[in-house]
C-alpha cells in the first residue's frame, strides 16, 4: 500500500488482517491523492488536514519529497485540540499525535511511516511493517506484476487488498503466480460524535478520540474478507 498520513480505520484494518504489511516508499508521489491529507471533524462537517511540501519534481518517490519549511508542528496539532477538546478519549489520544506530529524528520515517507508505527503500537497490532525499498525484488515493476514480485520475495501464498482493487487485480492472474488474492472491505459503522449527525470515513484521529481501545479492538475486525 502507499503511505498515507492518518489514514481512515481501514487502512488499519487490513494492516491487522495481515502477516506483513508492505508500504510503499519507492513509488511515484501523487498530487491529488491522499498521502499527505486526510479529513477530520470541524464543528460537526469534515474538514481536510495536509502536510504541506516543499515545492519539487512531480517524478519523485515519495521517499524523495519533504516537508515544507512553512509546516509548524504545533500549528497542526492545535486544530485537533481546538476540533476534539470535548472528545471523550482526547487526553489520552494527543500525547500519541504530540509523538506523530513533532517527528524529527521532514522526509515525506520517514514521517508518514512513523505515524503508522505509532498508531499501530498504541492499537496493539502486531503486524510486520516492511518498507517497499528494502525487499530484493524488481521495483521496476508496475501494478500487479510488482505486487506478484513482492508477495514471491517472502514466499506468501495469499495477498490482501482493499476492495477497491477489484478493478486493478484478478484471482487467475496472482494464481498463476501460486497466490491467492483476496480483497478486504470495512462494513458501515457509526458511534457518537458530539451528539451530531454522524460523518464517516473520517481520519482514524477521529475514531480514537470518540472510541475506547476495546471498541476499537471490535471495530477493527469489522470487516469482510472478500475472494473473487
Amino acid at each position: 500500500m502507499q503511505p498515507y498520513f492518518l489514514p481512515y480505520i481501514g487502512y488499519f484494518q487490513l494492516i491487522s488482517a495481515v502477516d506483513k504489511f508492505v508500504v510503499y516508499d519507492n513509488i511515484k508521489y501523487t498530487k491529488k491523492g491522499w498521502i499527505n491529507r486526510n479529513r477530520f471533524l470541524v464543528n460537526g462537517l469534515e474538514a481536510v488536514f495536509s502536510l504541506p511540501l516543499k515545492k519539487d519534481s512531480d517524478s519523485l518517490n515519495v521517499n524523495q519529497r519533504y516537508l515544507a519549511d512553512s509546516f509548524v508542528p504545533e500549528d497542526l496539532l492545535n486544530r485537533f485540540k481546538e476540533a476534539y477538546r470535548k472528545a471523550p478519549e482526547f487526553s489520552s489520544v494527543m500525547p500519541l499525535l504530540g509523538d506523530i506530529i513533532y517527528h524529527p524528520s521532514t522526509n515525506l515517507f520517514e514521517f508518514i511511516f512513523s505515524s503508522i508505527r505509532l498508531i499501530c503500537n498504541f492499537l496493539e497490532i502486531k503486524t510486520q511493517l516492511v518498507i517497499s525499498s528494502s525487499i530484493t525484488c524488481n521495483h521496476s515493476l508496475k501494478s500487479a506484476e510488482r505486487v506478484q514480485a513482492t508477495c514471491n520475495s517472502f514466499g506468501a501464498d495469499t495477498y490482501i487488498n482493499p476492495v477497491g482493487g477489484m478493478d486493478l487485480y484478478k484471482k487467475a492472474d496472482f494464481a498463476e503466480n501460486g497466490i491467492n488474492l483476496k480483497f478486504i472491505k470495512a462494513l458501515p459503522y457509526e458511534y457518537p460524535q458530539f451528539g451530531e449527525t454522524f460523518v464517516p470515513w473520517l481520519s482514524v484521529i477521529d475514531v480514537l478520540m470518540f472510541n475506547s481501545l476495546v471498541e476499537i479492538g471490535q471495530l477493527i475486525h469489522k470487516y469482510d474478507l472478500e475472494s473473487t
